[in-house]
């Protein structure tokens, strides 16, 4: 009621009224425009639209808010799934932070190892190149005797053989056999 009260005041101030003439003519299209206007204004009172209008926006506006209230239930889900991950990340990072000290560490023990092995097989080379030198030096020494026995018997033999006769040759032969004899028997 309120508003055809206010459509009413309104169209009281039109400027149909500052008009002159009867304004309650059939023949005054301004009076026929209000008439119009009332009577639809009255049919749509009669079947309730505007009701019908608040009602679809009173729903419009349910559906907008229950929209907005999801959105945020939605927005807070998002969020801690979000806190979730950075909290899975954090720990993930200071996993792999872990496992870099360690292969650090693994890194500087192998490196020492290395160092041990590497001081440890310089020292086996090191005593097999002596052993080498050992050997080929007794095998030099052994050489140098070597030839030193054989120019001796050389020598021995030639001064044997200019000194002896052949009476002391045959006597050191049959010494040799009697010697040789004896030991067999």
């Amino acid at each position: 009621m309120r508003k055809l009260a206010i459509l009413l005041a309104l169209t009281a101030a039109s400027p149909a009224f500052a008009a002159s003439g009867p304004f309650l003519s059939l023949k005054n299209t301004n009076f026929i425009v209000l008439l119009a206007f009332i009577l639809f204004i009255l049919v749509l009172l009669k079947f309730k639209v505007p009701s019908l209008l608040g009602g679809m926006l009173d729903k419009r506006a349910e559906g907008i808010q229950s929209e907005l209230d999801e959105a945020r239930a939605l927005r807070e889900e998002a969020q801690t799934i979000l806190a979730s991950y950075e909290r899975k990340q954090k720990e993930v990072a200071e996993q792999a932070g872990r496992i870099v000290e360690h292969a650090k560490a693994e890194a500087a023990n192998a490196a020492e190892l290395a160092k041990e092995d590497l001081k440890a097989s310089i020292a086996r080379r090191l005593a097999a190149a002596q052993d080498q030198i050992a050997s080929a030096e007794a095998s030099a020494v052994k050489e140098v005797r070597d030839q030193a026995i054989t120019v001796a018997v050389a020598a021995a033999n030639e001064v044997i053989a200019k000194q002896m006769t052949a009476a002391q040759g045959n006597k050191l032969i049959d010494d040799a056999i009697a010697e040789v004899d004896a030991k067999l028997h």
